[in-house]
């Protein structure tokens, strides 16, 4: 871990590739920091679990699930302090920052909407055919995982092969996140720029059902 100037969005894309991530140590602070875990944080695409009540969740369609139409709202939330998260690592450089590689294509949201109000959701970004979980955020029961559940299964239909979250928390541990070593980790990151993933913020309802559907069977020949 150390300090680091100004960066570009370009750097911040080789960073990514190379296993490092930046983080400031508050939403105050001004200096951005490098990480490159010993442990770092990863969903299995092939192996993600859908809790039994969650499916439920997902097929009775209690949320409007959008991608990229609010993401700045979406950083802006993830950086909010909240009752559980009185502290958050997003600064305003970084807040810059994803938001230019937003315009770039590169930096994507996953949105709950209910009654019209966005009330959940996460953001992360895509490079080669990994995808980068940055933070998530959420206002309503169930919004942020909702939004996870349709983040795998858009990455799923586009080809990826990794979802890098960084560090593991108990919430995610219950998606089947794993903690791997600094170097498996930077095996799979490497493979995984070999291969060329296509987010598709808006596919066919037909395509996306499939793409849940297909989701769920394996969840359901796990433990619920």
């Amino acid at each position: 871990m150390s300090g680091i100037g100004h960066i570009t969005p370009e750097m911040l894309l080789r960073a990514y590739a190379a296993g490092i991530f930046p983080m400031a140590e508050t939403r105050h602070s001004s200096e951005l920091l490098w990480f490159d875990p010993e442990e770092r944080g990863v969903l299995p695409l092939d192996a993600f679990h859908v809790p039994r009540s969650l499916r439920k969740v997902v097929r009775k369609g209690l949320f409007d699930v959008r991608c990229d139409s609010a993401f700045h709202q979406v950083v802006d939330l993830c950086a909010s302090p909240a009752p559980q998260r009185r502290e958050t690592w997003i600064n305003g450089e970084i807040f810059s920052l994803v938001g230019q590689l937003h315009a770039l294509g590169v930096a994507h949201s996953v949105e709950s909407w209910q009654d019209g109000q966005l009330v959940g959701g996460l953001y992360g970004i895509a490079l080669g055919g990994a995808f980068f979980g940055e933070s998530m955020f959420s206002r309503a029961t169930d919004a942020s995982k909702v939004a996870l559940v349709h983040l795998v299964a858009r990455l799923r239909l586009g080809g990826y092969v990794l979802l890098d979250t960084q560090f593991i928390t108990e919430h995610l541990q219950r998606f089947g996140a794993l903690a791997i070593p600094r170097r498996d980790y930077h095996q799979r990151l490497a493979d995984a720029m070999q291969v060329k993933g296509q987010f598709d913020a808006s596919p066919a309802p037909d395509v996306l059902s499939e793409a849940l559907e297909d989701l769920f069977r394996q969840s359901s020949t796990q433990t619920s």
